[in-house]
């Protein structure tokens, strides 16, 4: 029954080499401003659980989009830091950050992905990306290698809607012709991935290295303590 997995991108097939509150942080301090990492870290929840979607939609021009998708960043970080001290150039700040997470030497590849990708060609499965990302993403899974193994990248960006809405998983779905039943998404967020999946009618699978166990599976949503595990987790979930 299953013909296409579709992962997350970040905290799932990568992740930032060190903790984003610390390069917040550290870069923050050549701007006069010394914020403890905690306090970025908190700054940054606050920021994020509250903001609009990182979404705008298809019919936009390049341009448009690039600028849509940096003004949401820019508000993002600017709410990071609010009341933890005054940059003496905030738009240099924030232009270097930026910069600094669109470069591929920022972010490593998970070890247990290529083995993984490949197993899943050899078993006939297409595979794709869906993510809460912006086209920063696109030089990122190059660089990684990942580019050539993904028959598709859906971003909210681009696609409209952020997850979890069922909208961002339906587009992935359509650019495959595939429904829901024949699909299954892996990612790091109890929110996003693994409702927002499930709720679209998708089979779930939440990593979570943390999980004290190999794996639990239920009906046709799992969790994983390794990306090592999604194979078995294939066999093991109920068909629709």
């Amino acid at each position: 029954m299953l013909k296409v997995v579709f992962f997350d991108a970040a905290g799932t097939l990568f992740d930032a080499r060190e903790p984003v509150a610390v390069s917040y942080a550290r870069l923050a301090r050549r701007y006069g401003v010394a914020a403890e990492v905690s306090s970025v870290a908190a700054g940054f929840h606050r920021a994020f659980s509250g903001a609009p979607g990182l979404a705008f939609g298809p019919g936009r021009q390049v341009a448009e989009l690039r600028e849509l998708e940096r003004s949401w960043w820019r508000e993002r970080v600017r709410d990071t830091f609010t009341g933890l001290g005054t940059f003496s150039d905030f738009d240099a700040y924030f232009t270097e950050l930026f910069a600094f997470f669109a470069d591929p030497a920022n972010w490593a590849l998970n070890p247990d992905v290529p083995a993984l990708l490949a197993g899943l060609r050899r078993r006939g499965l297409r595979l794709g990306i869906i993510s809460n990302f912006d086209y920063r993403i696109y030089r990122v899974l190059e660089a990684l290698g990942l580019r050539s193994c993904l028959d598709s990248v859906t971003i909210s960006s681009e696609a409209g809607y952020a997850k979890p809405a069922a909208e961002i998983f339906q587009t992935a779905l359509a650019r495959h012709a595939v429904l829901p039943a024949a699909a299954m998404h892996v990612g790091d967020s109890g929110p996003l991935d693994l409702a927002g999946a499930a709720n679209a009618g998708l089979a779930a699978v939440l990593l979570d290295p943390g999980l004290g166990a190999p794996m639990r599976v239920s009906g046709r949503t799992a969790c994983v303590s390794s990306l090592r595990l999604v194979p078995e987790v294939i066999c093991r979930l109920k068909n629709p």
